[in-house]
């Protein structure tokens, strides 16, 4: 497999700590299921800055960022059972790349971090 792009973002967590209070920005920026998932974790504020780490991550592994083509709720992050962090993206966002990145198919690889100050979210997307 050969790399079509890397991405990397980090985030200040004090900054959620307003910014999950606020109804609008859940909605603009985190998918219903992501949402639902928060409910079961004690720590909201690291589990969303490092959702949203994921996404500005994945979005500059792309090469175009969160823009006209490519929207947060477009990028949905979830664990696997062992925990492990994934990305999901839906069809038109995936067949976008398809043609962006000129591959039939691709895979994305993220590892996620987090401190009491700050999240890390790292992306690699190859091609199958």
């Amino acid at each position: 497999m050969s790399i079509i792009g890397i991405g990397v973002d980090i985030v200040n967590n004090n900054r959620f700590k307003k910014l999950i209070k606020n109804k609008h920005f859940l909605k603009k920026v985190f998918t219903t299921k992501e949402q639902k998932s928060s409910q079961s974790i004690k720590n909201k504020i690291n589990f969303y800055s490092k959702r949203f780490a994921a996404k500005e991550a994945f979005s500059k592994a792309t090469g175009f960022g969160i823009s006209q083509n490519l929207y947060f709720k477009d990028i949905e992050i979830k664990n696997n059972k062992k925990g492990k962090p994934t990305i999901n993206i839906n069809k038109s966002t995936s067949d976008y790349l398809k043609k962006k990145f000129k591959v039939k198919s691709f895979k994305t690889n993220l590892s996620m971090s987090d401190e009491k100050n700050y999240a890390i979210a790292y992306v690699v997307i190859e091609k199958k």
